[in-house]
């Protein structure tokens, strides 16, 4: 009588920048809900204190932490990258994010062939505040060189797969362009008015929302110039956590609107808070393809926000003039007034976006586009 012989499960190892809950993070998390049978996941960031990621994470998922990793950051020598290198090895699959892992890409590049390591896959969401206004040309170089063993570049933005494909001279079939995306069926349902904590929507008031880490990046304090002339009723909420924090209050303060501005701290489900948002607003200098915006979109948001990344071509039609030039305080404050002031309008252009997020940015499609990338990587005819 035979006996069957189990698989082993996939080994995939997973190299962040950070792993606290911000689009990435989160988009990885929704991945590997999907990829949770037949694969283990091992986790790895290079701020080892930023992990708020972790709680998303299905418990389905054979997810690990592992203990004693290389560090991700520090002076580039060749002893570190041969840690790096050995680290790698005994895994089926390395999955990096962003510049914070571009020295484990470097690493890969350099011992690939001599350690025997297992394929790489980079995915590259944009950039923070040190390169928003303009790339760094040592940066560059150093992507150039690290990327060359790299079996696929993911990046979400048109932006971005043409940086990949120019300044960072990728290949055209490394590069592959996957538009991000959420369960937005999750995003339909009803939200309960207390479900934010330390604030609750009371009879009235209007809610001018956001999601988003409190980086400096994200430029809040112009969100909160941009809503002070805001009627009464409406509230600024920031959800999120981060170092900008005071900032944020610092500028609230002095414009004399503190009492209307509130910041709830983390969301660890944005499905459950969005739904009390009436308008939502990004006010960021750099973005790509940004996530809260697709959240924004399927929970029948209009959205006000700099034409940074995609945002543009991501939102409806009917929204895109709410869309303004990047830099434009007055075009971004005039906009989210007249959409302030019309709720009529507000609800049209929501329900447009409802359908373009269904249509365009639903989680499963995203999935199975990322499984087959996978899947060629590992010369294997699917993933996991």
């Amino acid at each position: 009588m035979k006996t069957s012989v189990k698989e082993a499960p996939l080994r995939v190892l997973h190299l962040h920048s950070t792993f606290d809950a911000g689009g990435k993070e989160r988009r990885a998390v929704a991945l590997m809900n999907r990829f949770w049978k037949g694969v283990e996941h091992h986790i790895v960031s290079a701020q080892p204190t930023a992990m708020g990621a972790k709680g998303l994470i299905d418990k389905r998922v054979s997810a690990f932490f592992p203990f004693g990793f290389p560090p991700l950051a520090g002076k580039l020598r060749i002893a570190r990258l041969q840690q790096l290198a050995r680290a790698m090895q005994g895994f089926d699959l390395v999955l990096t994010y962003n510049w914070g892992a571009m020295d484990a890409a470097m690493a890969h590049a350099v011992f690939a062939p001599s350690m025997g390591l297992p394929p790489l896959v980079h995915h590259e969401d944009g950039f923070n505040a040190d390169e928003a206004a303009g790339l760094k040309r040592g940066r560059n170089w150093y992507r150039v060189i690290a990327l060359w063993r790299a079996s696929a570049v993911m990046v979400p933005s048109q932006r971005l797969e043409q940086i990949a494909l120019t300044v960072w001279r990728q290949p055209r079939g490394r590069v592959h362009r996957i538009a991000n995306g959420i369960d937005t069926a999750a995003y339909a349902r009803k939200t309960k008015a207390d479900v934010l904590p330390r604030v609750v929507k009371r009879p009235g008031e209007k809610w001018l929302g956001t999601l988003a880490g409190l980086r400096a990046v994200k430029n809040l304090p112009r969100m909160v110039r941009a809503m002070k002339d805001l009627p009464d009723q409406w509230h600024l909420v920031i959800a999120g956590e981060g170092p900008e924090r005071e900032a944020i209050v610092a500028e609230a303060m002095r414009l004399n609107v503190g009492h209307r501005v509130h910041l709830p701290g983390h969301v660890t489900d944005p499905s459950a808070a969005i739904g009390l948002f009436d308008l939502f607003a990004l006010s960021s200098d750099s973005e790509q393809a940004p996530l809260s915006v697709i959240e924004a979109m399927a929970s029948g948001l209009a959205v006000v926000s700099p034409a940074v990344g995609d945002v543009a071509a991501m939102v409806s039609e009917a929204n895109r003039p709410f869309i303004t030039p990047e830099g434009d305080e007055a075009a971004f404050a005039g906009a989210m007034a007249q959409l302030a002031s019309d709720e009529t309008l507000r609800r049209r252009i929501g329900e447009a976006n409802r359908l373009r997020a269904k249509a365009d940015f639903d989680e499963a499609g995203m999935a199975a586009r990322y499984a087959k990338v996978y899947a060629a990587a590992m010369g294997r005819p699917s993933f996991p």
